[in-house]
């Protein structure tokens, strides 16, 4: 299949746009150039003076299959990827049964082929059912697909076990992608230890709680020499440890979320679970600290932490309601309007932490867009505005605190390996 996008602009190094034609041939960019001609049968699309990006990359997604489907499927999370403009997406493995097995690494990777929306990256349990007290078969699931070991949704609490993990990850080349929290310090907080906690009698999840386990894991991965990778940072301590290990060298990478960087506990409009999820939204100097590290590279990529609920689930209260909240079909719309829009970030750097950085961390063959590479590309209407309105959402969560936002930057066209896997108004 030959497929011709016409008229679109794309970033130059220098961050301007410039008009060009991109021409698929299978899965394949086979030219970009300001005009090309085709012959009759190819397939134009004209895009008018869209953006025209790589297809986007997200490192961390909960999809809930095996074992929630409720929340969402493998097939309902990568319907909803693609309309957010992903192609490629890591999904975590907090799932029921655990991905701690090859045969459950292979039963994603094959349903996600059966789908054929997003490119899905199953990441491995660094121990055994996530209970923290023996780990995985780290070999068997690298053979099996997996792209990194995480115990997502937990913190590893034993010293000795994320040393071990580390050292077994790093003798295989794998990264460790931590999700940092100390129980003994979280114990059942729901919400950030701050003012919305007192004033509600809420119980708190200090800073501490996760910037402890950074502190010491980057100790650890100093020793070890594996590459450590912060999940979901969200306090200013985090990012100073995260940036004094970078200035002494040492291979430590961090992923922030949309919502820690837009909101704090101070936005939550009273007890609205909406606004509940693990790491919680902080205070306004940590959301402060968190643009100013990704402003200076610190933080290196933008990941949704994409987290499903059912609304019946979310109704439950602020206290027993499950963390979490979606975020694939909005990231990039919220990103645009209210970092690149307002000036804390350039287009090309916000494009950069969403689809180049992510694949350099994590050596993946995808997010860029040249001749000869992957047909991997999101289109981008950087003009329309529109509201955030979950009924519209492919996902079947629609647990936002981000109903009603009126964004620009949508995206209307995503292309994985040259197919389209989303096109907007045809669903």
């Amino acid at each position: 299949m030959r497929l011709l996008l016409q008229n679109g602009q794309i970033l130059s190094k220098d961050n301007n746009l410039v008009q060009k034609d991109i021409l698929i041939e299978g899965s394949k960019v086979i030219q970009i150039a300001t005009e090309i001609q085709v012959e009759d049968g190819v397939q134009v699309i004209p895009l008018a003076g869209k953006l025209v990006i790589p297809g986007l990359i997200d490192m961390h997604v909960h999809l809930r299959e095996p074992g929630f489907e409720k929340k969402e499927t493998i097939e309902t999370g990568s319907l909803a990827a693609a309309r957010g403009g992903f192609t490629t997406i890591a999904c975590m493995p907090n799932t029921r049964p655990v991905i701690d097995t090859p045969e459950t690494v292979e039963n994603i990777i094959q349903e996600a082929e059966r789908v054929g929306k997003a490119r899905v990256l199953p990441l491995g349990a660094i121990t055994v059912r996530e209970l923290g007290q023996e780990l995985t078969d780290f070999k068997a699931m690298k053979e099996a697909g997996i792209v990194a070991l995480s115990d997502d949704g937990v913190g590893v609490q034993s010293s000795h076990m994320m040393k071990e993990a580390m050292r077994k990850a790093h003798a295989l080349g794998l990264s460790i992608v931590a999700h940092c929290e100390d129980d003994t310090l979280a114990k059942n907080g729901c919400v950030h230890d701050g003012e919305f906690a007192k004033k509600h009698g809420l119980p708190g999840i200090p800073n501490e709680a996760e910037a402890i386990h950074v502190g010491r894991d980057i100790l650890l991965a100093e020793d070890v020499g594996v590459h450590y990778h912060v999940c979901h940072i969200s306090t200013e301590q985090s990012v100073r440890l995260v940036r004094e290990a970078k200035s002494r060298g040492q291979k430590v990478t961090a992923e922030v979320t949309p919502h820690h960087l837009l909101l704090t506990d101070g936005d939550i409009p009273g007890m609205d679970p909406l606004y509940k999820m693990n790491p919680p939204l902080r205070s306004a100097e940590d959301r402060a600290a968190l643009i100013a590290g990704l402003k200076d590279g610190t933080i290196e990529i933008i990941a949704t932490d994409h987290a499903p609920h059912t609304l019946e689930e979310k109704a439950m209260g602020m206290e027993k309601a499950p963390f979490g909240i979606v975020g694939l079909e909005t990231a990039f719309p919220l990103m645009y309007t209210h970092l690149v829009r307002t000036g804390e970030l350039l287009l090309s750097e916000l494009v950069e932490k969403m689809t180049s950085k992510p694949a350099e961390i994590f050596g993946l063959p995808y997010g860029e867009l040249a001749e000869g590479k992957r047909a991997d590309i999101t289109v981008i209407d950087l003009e329309i505005e529109k509201a955030i309105d979950p009924a519209s959402f492919y996902s079947k969560g629609k647990n936002t605190p981000f109903t009603g936002w009126k964004c620009k930057g949508w995206p209307v066209l995503t292309l994985l390996n040259g197919m389209i896997t989303y096109q907007e108004n045809e669903r």
